[in-house]
């Protein structure tokens, strides 16, 4: 059973996810028309989201270590923090290298945020929990995506840097929300077998390696770092995509995206410990990475608004579940190093994600079909490498560890 304070720490960090995250759902409409406004192509976009995936990369392990050592919470309402200023220079911004400097930030703010987020719910769930709390917290992106498109869509026709603003104060409400209301570490009864700051004299650092980097992680970090590139060369240019191509306005991206929102915190929220009990992390995962590059095939060879739009809804679906389910598997691995774990995940999809954006955009000003066939080819390889993961992650990696 949960303590109270358990349960107080688990929908902080599930709040502050969903005002985060509904910051996120806010500006995604309005990219294609921010390229149109201010005469950028489509590399150039690619290259302001690489940025961001950047700073990811580089902070991510350092921040997930740092975390370890100094505490989650610190670290979380920094992030925060500096989400609202990057969503505020790049809303008061015009100039492409300023804009570029606020997704470095913003880049940055995201490697101090959504590791110690993991990381915190890890430290202080059973195994039995955890899928059900990373589930909630992965379905708060679902929930924000729900409401963030539809206000976005409002808000763009108001003035198209006004979502960015808004997306400014919920960062700021999400750290307050962080600094006021989640307990302090010391607090909370951690159901790891130790506290999850350990200090660096316990253990050499090449122990430490050996016991995190087992057969069972190397795999799933190579699955992460191959499926980056598929995933966000796919996400990075949706918008700009589906707007050029079929036409799609604010309102049609809103609500293809409020769909996807709906079903896939459905998804999260009521199915996902249940699929992950019933299929393993292991089964979910290919499962998913098939029915992506179905998707995706289908979206290269549609003809009309409504095929792009159940082919986006089986894609994102897919994408939604494939994230919290390896997630899951790697919060199971080692309880004592969930800071560097996630920081290493965080900063492996973070390679995909540089260089994903950069070559979508650069294949977009080239085709409108180039980015899509290229994305099916990683999503087919990430398929063929879900199969060399053993049976039941779970156990496997207690065998390992």
């Amino acid at each position: 059973m949960m303590t109270a304070r358990t349960k107080r720490a688990i929908l902080i960090l599930v709040f502050s996810e969903f005002l985060i995250c509904l910051g996120i759902g806010l500006v995604i409409p309005v990219m294609p028309f921010l390229k149109n406004e201010l005469h950028f192509s489509a590399t150039d976009m690619g290259i302001m989201t690489s940025l961001f995936a950047l700073a990811q990369f580089i902070a991510s392990p350092l921040v997930g270590r740092l975390s370890d050592r100094l505490g989650r919470k610190p670290i979380l309402a920094l992030g925060l923090l500096l989400y609202m200023f990057s969503e505020f220079l790049f809303a008061w911004s015009n100039n492409l290298a300023l804009l570029n400097i606020s997704r470095i930030i913003g880049g940055l703010s995201a490697a101090m945020s959504i590791p110690p987020t993991m990381a915190m719910a890890a430290d202080i769930t059973t195994e039995r929990q955890r899928a059900k709390v990373i589930g909630w917290i992965s379905a708060a992106f679902s929930g924000a995506l729900i409401l963030g498109p539809g206000f976005g869509g409002i808000l763009a026709n108001i003035d198209y840097k006004a979502p960015f603003w808004f997306a400014g104060t919920l960062g700021f409400l999400s750290a307050l929300a962080v600094l006021l209301f989640l307990p302090n570490e010391d607090e909370l009864v951690h159901n790891t077998p130790s506290s999850p700051i350990i200090s660096e004299d316990r253990k050499s650092t090449l122990s430490k390696m050996n016991t995190v980097f087992t057969g069972t992680v190397i795999t799933l970090f190579v699955l992460i770092l191959v499926s980056s590139f598929g995933l966000q060369g796919f996400e990075s240019i949706y918008s700009i995509y589906v707007n050029e191509v079929f036409g799609f306005s604010i309102n049609n991206l809103a609500l293809v995206l409020t769909l996807n929102g709906i079903i896939s915190l459905i998804l999260q929220v009521v199915f996902f410990e249940r699929l992950v009990n019933w299929l393993q992390e292991n089964t979910l995962i290919r499962y998913c990475f098939f029915f992506s590059l179905l998707g995706t095939i289908w979206i290269i060879l549609a003809h009309s608004k409504l095929e792009v739009i159940i082919a986006t809804l089986i894609i994102f679906s897919s994408f939604d579940l494939i994230r919290p389910a390896i997630t899951t598997s790697l919060t199971k691995i080692s309880p004592h190093n969930q800071g560097l774990i996630n920081g290493i995940n965080m900063s492996l999809t973070s390679v995909g994600n540089v260089i994903g954006p950069i070559i979508s955009g650069a294949l977009l000003d080239l085709n409108h079909h180039f980015p899509y066939i290229v994305v099916a080819v990683f999503l087919a390889i990430s398929l063929c490498l879900s199969f060399m993961l053993k049976n039941n992650i779970s156990t496997s990696a207690t065998k390992d560890c």
